[in-house]
C-alpha cells in the first residue's frame, strides 16, 4: 500500500517505466527526474517488460510462508473450547499446551475473545439483527421501578432513613407486617428496531387494557413523525397474550410476534433500553419524590431521542428516524390511503414561517379531487431533524424523484 509520502504512485510509476523502456532513457537520468535511485528505476522498468501497467500496481506485503503459523485443526480446538465451556485463554492453553498469548491472539482473530460475543445459552456467536427502515418492527415491553418516599429513597438516603420516609409518606397502604407500601411503578416501553427512538408511558399496572392504549398511543406518536408501524415484538406477558392485545394489533393490519420463551435476547434491544432507562433516569440522581422522578421522564425521553450518542446506530436515534430517502412522503400517503391514487395529481406543500423548528405542512389539492374546496391533511414534522419536499409530484400514489 503506497504510504502517504511516497514519490512513485502507480501513475508516477508508469510515466518512469516508460521512459527508459519505450524512450529510451538511461535508468541514472529517469531515476534523477524523479528523484529515486537508479536501483528503483530499473526494478520499475523490469516489472514494466514482465507484467506491463498492471505491474505498476502494489503487491502484498505478506510473506509466502509463515512457518510459525497456528494449523486450522488448533484453531478449531480452541473455538470449540471457548464456545462449549467458555474457558479463557490461559485454560484453554493449558489444555492444548499452546502460549497464552497464540490463544489470544487466535480468539482475537476469530472475533471471539469476549465473552459477552458469545450466547450463553447455546454458546454460539451472537447473531444480530436489524430492519431495513424505521416501523419495520418496534419492541415493547414493560419495566418496574419501586415507588420513591417523600423524602427520598433508600439509594440516597440510606436503608434507616428511607424507612422512615416511608413512614412519614402520607396515603401509603399497608402489608401484612403493617410496614408502608410504596407500590411500583410500571414502565411500558416501546422502541423502534431500525432507529432505536424510544417511546415509554408509566402506569400503576401491566394489564392488556393498558399495553393497548400505549401500543394506540405509540402508534400515533411514530405516525406523527411519519413513521407507521408494520410489526410489533414482545415477550410472552400475559397483556401480550390476550385477545385485546390481538384484536387491536390485527386492526391496525399490524403483526404481532412473540419471543420464544425463556429467551429474552430475541428482545435484548428493548432490554438494553431498560438498563439504559435506569441508569440515565430512574436512578441517574437524588430525587425528593415518585412525582419529581415522574416529571423528569419526558425531558429525559427527549434527550435520548435527539441528543444521545448511541454506540450501536453510531448516532443520535432521531438522525437515523428522519434520514431515510423520501420514507415520510411514502408513509404519509400510505396511512392517508388517498383514493384518487394512479392519477397524476400535483401536491403543494406549505410551512408556516412562524414556527420554522416544529411546523405543521399542509397538503392540499388545489382545484380537484378529495382535497378540494380547503380541505387538508396536517403532519406535523421537525424540519431541523429532516426536509420536505415542497413540491411533490404524484404518480401512482408516490413522489417522483
Amino acid at each position: 500500500m503506497t504510504h502517504p509520502n511516497a514519490l512513485l504512485t502507480p501513475r508516477a510509476r508508469l510515466r518512469l517505466a516508460r521512459l527508459i523502456v519505450e524512450d529510451g532513457y538511461p535508468a541514472t537520468i529517469a531515476a534523477k527526474m524523479f528523484m529515486v535511485s537508479p536501483i528503483t528505476a530499473r526494478k520499475w522498468a523490469g516489472r514494466y517488460r514482465e507484467e506491463g501497467e498492471f505491474g505498476m500496481q502494489d503487491r502484498s506485503s505478506k510473506p509466502h510462508r509463515i512457518p510459525g503459523r497456528t494449523p486450522e485443526h488448533v484453531k478449531k480446538k480452541i473455538i470449540n473450547l471457548r464456545w462449549r465451556l467458555r474457558l479463557g485463554p490461559a485454560q484453554i492453553a493449558a489444555r492444548l499446551g499452546l502460549s497464552t498469548s497464540t490463544v489470544h491472539a487466535v480468539l482475537v482473530r476469530c472475533r471471539v475473545n469476549r465473552l459477552s460475543h458469545i450466547d450463553r445459552v447455546t454458546g454460539e456467536p451472537l447473531r444480530r439483527y436489524e430492519h431495513p427502515h424505521p416501523g419495520s418492527l418496534i419492541h415493547v415491553d414493560v419495566t418496574k421501578f419501586g415507588n420513591i418516599p417523600d423524602g427520598g429513597g433508600h439509594r440516597y438516603v440510606g436503608r434507616q432513613q428511607g424507612a422512615r420516609n416511608k413512614l412519614a409518606t402520607p396515603g401509603l397502604p399497608r402489608g401484612k407486617d403493617h410496614k408502608p407500601r410504596t407500590g411500583t411503578a410500571f414502565v411500558h416501553t416501546v422502541i423502534d428496531d431500525h432507529s432505536r427512538v424510544a417511546y415509554a408511558e408509566i402506569w400503576s399496572d401491566e394489564q392488556a387494557s393498558t399495553a393497548v392504549g400505549v401500543l394506540e398511543r405509540a402508534v400515533a406518536w411514530f405516525a406523527e413523525r411519519g413513521v407507521t408501524v408494520e410489526r410489533v415484538l414482545s415477550d410472552n406477558g400475559s397483556a401480550y397474550r390476550s385477545h385485546a392485545w390481538r384484536d387491536f394489533c390485527a386492526r391496525l393490519g399490524i403483526r404481532h410476534k412473540r419471543t420464544r420463551p425463556y429467551r429474552p435476547q430475541t428482545n435484548g434491544k428493548i432490554e438494553r433500553f431498560h438498563r439504559t432507562l435506569g441508569d440515565g433516569w430512574a436512578y441517574a440522581r437524588f430525587y425528593g419524590s415518585e412525582a419529581e422522578r415522574r416529571l423528569a421522564l419526558p425531558g429525559w425521553l427527549h434527550f435520548y431521542n435527539h441528543h444521545r450518542h448511541h454506540s450501536a446506530i453510531g448516532g443520535v436515534p432521531f438522525d437515523r428516524l428522519n434520514n431515510v430517502p423520501g420514507h415520510h412522503i411514502r408513509r404519509l400517503l400510505a396511512v392517508h390511503s388517498l383514493p384518487w391514487r394512479g392519477m397524476n395529481r400535483r401536491l403543494i406543500v406549505q410551512f408556516d414561517p412562524d414556527e420554522p423548528s416544529m411546523s405543521a405542512p399542509t397538503f392540499a389539492e388545489p382545484d380537484q379531487g378529495p382535497l378540494a374546496g380547503g380541505r387538508k391533511v396536517n403532519a406535523r414534522h421537525d424540519l431541523t431533524l429532516g426536509l420536505w419536499r415542497r413540491d411533490c409530484e404524484i404518480s401512482r400514489g408516490f413522489p417522483r424523484r
